[in-house]
Formats: C-alpha cells, sequence, structure tokens
C-alpha cells in the first residue's frame, strides 16, 4: 500500500501558543505543540513531511507572509499528495483566499486550520482539529478548504463568525 505523503506547513496560530508563567499569557515560542499532537496519532499509511515556516499569531501576519505561505503550499502541493497548513484563526481567511487566487490548477488538497483554543488548555479544540484536516486532506477533491469544528468548506468565500467561534460561508 503507498503511503500518503502529506506536507504540513506551520505558521504559528493558537494552536501553537505556549504559556508564559513568568508574564503571565500565552505565546508563540520555538516549541511545537503540532510535534507533541502527532505523536499522540495513530498515522498507518500517512508520511508527514513537517515545514516549520514560521510561529506567529496570525493577528501579527503582513500581506508579505500570506504570500510566503500560499507560494510554499504551491510547492509543496507539487511534491506532495496533499497539503495541511495550521494556521492562526484570526487570519486564515486571508491566507486562504491568497492560496486560492494565486494556485494555478491546484492538482491536491490544501487544508487549512488551526484551534479557537491553545493545545494546552484542557477544552482545546486543536486535536479534534488536526486530526480533521489529516483526514479531510486524504479525502478532498483537489481545491483550497478550511477544515475545523466538523466542517469542511471551500476557498473562496469562508470567513470566522466571531460569535460562533468557527468559520463559515460568507454571507451572499
Amino acid at each position: 500500500m503507498k503511503r500518503a505523503r502529506i506536507a504540513m506547513i506551520s505558521t504559528g496560530g493558537t494552536i501553537e501558543k505556549t504559556y508564559d508563567e513568568l508574564q503571565g499569557v500565552l505565546v508563540n515560542e520555538n516549541l511545537s505543540n503540532l510535534d507533541i499532537m502527532l505523536a499522540q496519532l495513530e498515522l498507518d499509511g500517512v508520511e508527514i513531511v513537517r515545514i516549520p515556516l514560521m510561529n506567529k499569531d496570525s493577528l501579527e501576519m503582513f500581506e508579505g507572509d500570506h504570500v510566503l505561505i500560499a507560494e510554499t503550499a504551491d510547492v509543496m502541493s507539487q511534491q506532495h499528495d496533499g497539503v495541511v497548513i495550521v494556521h492562526g484563526t484570526d487570519r486564515l481567511h486571508v491566507t486562504g483566499e491568497r492560496i486560492a487566487a494565486m494556485a494555478k490548477g491546484i492538482r491536491v488538497p490544501i487544508v487549512l486550520t488551526g484551534a479557537m483554543r491553545p493545545f494546552q488548555l484542557r477544552n482545546t479544540d486543536a486535536m479534534q482539529n488536526l486530526t480533521e484536516a489529516l483526514l479531510a486532506v486524504q479525502l478532498a477533491p483537489p481545491g483550497v478548504y478550511v477544515v475545523m469544528h466538523n466542517k469542511v468548506l471551500a476557498f473562496p468565500g469562508v470567513v470566522k463568525d466571531r460569535a460562533r467561534g468557527t468559520f463559515v460561508r460568507a454571507p451572499s
């Protein structure tokens, strides 16, 4: 059986935040919660190729960051069976739209995911969202998606619903 090669691009965001007890705040450090999470999953038949691109809160991202993520996703999509991008949720939709606009002839699924609550919190959604993204990237047709909270939504036209704490189709 052929192993699926999945590129996992990490950009930071809430899913990667750790608690800085000296300052009493959640921060994006150089530690990787993703490695801890991946080690807990049964990934038989899947090879994850990690690409730690940046470690930023998405509110601190600029246009160049979105372009870099989109360009990296495009390159990785040519070399892998699918791409998962772990991203902060506040500007995830900007990157998703950028990838959808820049990509020419997407040949594999490109899935963005993240978490509303950090992995280190007891009531986190991080593990569910990562697991769903890893499954969706193997089953979805070629395209750009956000996968979180038991939903697969295709770009363009996806926005964060801040009141509900999830992603939805943009109102027409």
